[in-house]
């Protein structure tokens, strides 16, 4: 199968997460380090041409209205105090209004709070879901826990297939049945399954059409009355997956998915392979929704847990 063909670069997947951070991140670095040097010689006089300049970088770094509005406030602010910025200048104050945004957020999964912790996988297609999901099996049965996974996407014979693949991968147990159509009955054996034998975690994951947005929410709507018959305060967590390299545009799907469903985390995958990494900020901040996991690489230790101070020094490292 093409999804064995990167043994030799999954076996990469090693090093200290500071620095994996730093590699995955290089490319929205670069792009916010050349983009600031250009707007700037030694020192520039803030005036209304340059704050028109650099409000127009803000925003093709995919940083949204918002977040963008904030650093040209902080940048008014600051030219009252001394005439003159520069770059670092610049780069100082947006460190202190990324770290500020993500500063009280809660990026854990409660695992040891609830057996079995059951947590909803949603995405469009597309987006990295199927993959996210068998990273998160893999990464918690490495930390002892006992991990199911359920193959709710029925629509997709093609999912269940690549999930079967990626559980085995990951040395846990899946509940699939590629000749369903009703995805709510395939959950419920599934969380019965989790119940009975006793596990930490399931992974349930979801159809993601976006295009039938009516029919997503009554689906995601019974799914989770099935899950509840059985664990009355679940889902526990439901996690959204996002496509980093898409930008602005996966704004606009984590609004559609949090109109039909209620999203208690972020999973931003793809994002070593995208200078877009500011998007992140730009979804943070207009749905304040917390980033649990992003996506770095494509091997099974390249999903790591967010760390905004992380995020940070690895967005910023390097300018001079």
């Amino acid at each position: 199968m093409a999804l064995f063909k990167k043994k030799k670069r999954e076996a990469k997947g090693t090093g200290n997460i500071p620095d994996r951070y730093e590699k995955g991140l290089s490319r929205s670095r670069n792009r916010f380090r050349e983009g600031l040097l250009s707007l700037f010689g030694r020192g520039k006089k803030i005036d209304e041409a340059f704050l028109e300049n650099i409000e127009a970088f803000l925003y093709e770094s995919d940083l949204g209205a918002d977040v963008t509005e904030k650093i040209l406030e902080r940048i008014e602010a600051e030219s009252r105090k001394k005439e003159l910025l520069n770059e670092t200048d610049i780069k100082q104050l947006m460190t202190e209004i990324f770290e500020d945004l993500f500063r009280d957020d809660d990026t854990r999964i409660p695992v040891d709070r609830h057996q079995p912790c059951v947590v909803l996988v949603v995405g469009v297609n597309g987006s990295g879901k199927t993959t996210t999901i068998g990273k998160l099996a893999a990464r918690y049965s490495r930390e002892g826990k006992k991990v199911l996974i359920v193959a709710g996407d029925t629509y997709r014979a093609a999912a269940i297939e690549q999930l079967d693949v990626w559980a085995r991968r990951a040395g846990v147990d899946i509940i699939k049945n590629l000749d369903a159509k009703n995805p709510s009955g395939v959950v419920y054996d599934g969380i019965q399954a989790g119940v009975s034998r006793k596990a930490d975690m399931i992974l349930v994951d979801t159809a993601g059409r976006l295009h039938n947005k009516a029919h997503l929410m009554q689906e995601l709507d019974k799914i989770k009355r099935v899950i509840q018959k059985l664990i009355p305060d679940a889902p526990h967590e439901t996690l959204l997956v996002l496509d980093g390299s898409v930008g602005q545009n996966s704004l606009v799907q984590a609004q559609e998915f949090t109109r039909v469903t209620p999203v208690t985390g972020l999973i931003v995958t793809k994002l070593d392979g995208t200078a877009k990494g500011g998007s992140m900020v730009a979804i943070h901040e207009k749905l304040h929704i917390p980033v649990k996991f992003i996506g770095l690489g494509e091997s099974l230790d390249d999903l790591l847990p967010f760390s905004p101070s992380m995020y940070v020094q690895a967005m910023f490292e390097g300018f001079q």
